[in-house]
């Protein structure tokens, strides 16, 4: 979508989800490089990652109802998430991000003109049901690694980021649903929203999720080198 067809809520709440996704990383940096006593894999502060990552994906969904080309947004984050699997392989290949959420997100918008052309029922149907399956094979695990994007682990498998398609593709389908039930006319729900700065503020992040994403841990690192 151009700027000037953008939905201003849609860009409103991708800039929510990219400062919880900051918050985030600065508590997993303040604990995994200095030492910080903070539980990101527990508690308050995973609950707080997952929410960024879930509003990611329910937009993702209801965007890609709304966007002319989904296909070429998804090869291009698709296309980041492949940079991203580069870089973490290069500093940490035991823990490098083989199907992280770039991979995902990229994956849903290229898949998308096939699912978008059933209705919210089917698609949330759809959605439910990869989820279902996915909390099913959760715990499967394979010789190979070639399974790896579909949920399905080797032994010891870990990355530091890891979203596969079941059943994570299943909340990008609820909010494909959701963005057929909530923009049939592709007009905003929320007119005003851009009135107000702070708002404002959020959607002109929300409109640059993509470049934020990866630049920010680098930044952050920075920053915190700095400070501490």
């Amino acid at each position: 979508m151009s700027p000037s067809s953008r939905i201003p809520e849609i860009d409103f709440f991708r800039g929510t989800a990219i400062i919880l996704m900051v918050v985030f990383h600065t508590v997993f940096d303040l604990a995994s490089f200095y030492g910080w006593p903070l539980d990101y894999m527990n508690g308050f502060w995973y609950l707080e990652g997952r929410a960024s990552a879930v509003l990611f994906m329910l937009i993702s969904g209801i965007s890609s109802t709304l966007s002319r080309n989904p296909v070429h947004r998804g090869i291009k984050v698709f296309g980041a998430g492949l940079i991203i699997t580069a870089v973490t392989f290069f500093f940490s290949p035991e823990v490098y991000i083989r199907f992280g959420i770039l991979h995902l997100l990229g994956t849903g918008m290229i898949t998308a003109p096939f699912f978008s052309r059933y209705g919210a029922t089917l698609l949330a149907t759809a959605g439910m049901t990869v989820i279902a399956v996915g909390n099913w094979t959760a715990d499967l695990i394979a010789a190979t690694a070639t399974l790896v994007p579909l949920g399905i682990k080797p032994p010891g498998f870990a990355s530091l980021d890891y979203y596969p398609l079941f059943p994570w593709l299943g909340v990008v389908l609820l909010g494909m649903a959701a963005g057929k039930l909530l923009y049939p006319d592709r007009q905003p729900l929320w007119p005003a929203a851009s009135g107000y700065r702070p708002v404002r503020w959020l959607i002109c992040l929300g409109r640059h999720s993509l470049v934020i994403y990866l630049v920010h841990q680098p930044v952050l690192l920075v920053l915190l080198k700095m400070i501490l």
